[in-house]
């Protein structure tokens, strides 16, 4: 009898793929209810329900990532890096997380001219905004910050909070490299800064690669996840 040979990895993305949708789903569902009683429950009982949205979302953002470096690794993602509006794709992901944001009182400001264009993969881009979003919702207190702006011929990409920032030791051993591990205690998988800091790198022009980097101050005083285009 004939067998067909199906990889883990080819397996592992297509169970991912499946549990994406069945996050998706859930995801709104729990967002329209957190809608309908909102104002009407207990203000504890809400925002718990506001927690179990974000961690979803979390969940949700995390699997899109797997199959996006499934597909990186499987040379069969269709990189695109043609011209886009900054000021759009920061809107869309702002659009995204807009309802979560709103149920937990987080204001985002964004700092970006509105002819401001550059070159780049816009799903990619756009992943790693709402990456570094979900990072920052975690520790903000109330207010997140987008920025962007073209620097000695870099497109620098800003996502800052109000929170405690980064602590020294991810600094010290520049945090997305020192997050590669699997840290037991916090449930960290460094998959975020990961999944970041390739998308960086598959960005090039004339010998330059894009960079992430992590830092601590900017507008708010809290952490600050700074990625450069070239």
């Amino acid at each position: 009898m004939y067998t067909e040979d199906i990889s883990f990895a080819d397996l592992m993305a297509s169970s991912i793929h499946d549990m994406k949708n069945s996050v998706n789903i859930q995801v709104n569902e729990l967002e329209s209810i957190a809608t309908q009683i909102k104002g009407k429950v207990d203000v504890s009982a809400f925002q718990s329900l506001v927690s179990v949205i974000a961690q979803a979302h979390r969940v949700d953002a995390n699997l899109i990532q797997l199959l996006s470096l499934y597909k990186l690794g499987k040379s069969i993602y269709p990189l695109d890096i043609t011209e886009h509006s900054v000021a759009e794709v920061i809107a869309e992901a702002v659009l995204q997380k807009s309802s979560v944001l709103a149920f937990k009182g987080i204001s985002v400001e964004v700092d970006c001219a509105e002819d401001c264009c550059w070159y780049f993969d816009r799903d990619l881009v756009t992943g790693m905004l709402l990456n570094a979003m979900n990072n920052a919702y975690n520790y903000t207190q109330d207010k997140i910050r987008i920025a962007a702006s073209i620097d000695a011929g870099l497109l620098t990409l800003r996502v800052e909070d109000n929170g405690r920032g980064y602590p020294a030791h991810m600094l010290l051993g520049q945090g997305v490299d020192a997050n590669k591990g699997v840290n037991f205690s916090s449930g960290s998988t460094g998959l975020g800064f990961y999944f970041s800091s390739q998308v960086a790198k598959l960005h090039q022009n004339e010998g330059q690669c894009g960079s992430l980097t992590i830092e601590n101050g900017g507008a708010y005083g809290g952490g600050c996840f700074v990625v450069r285009l070239p």
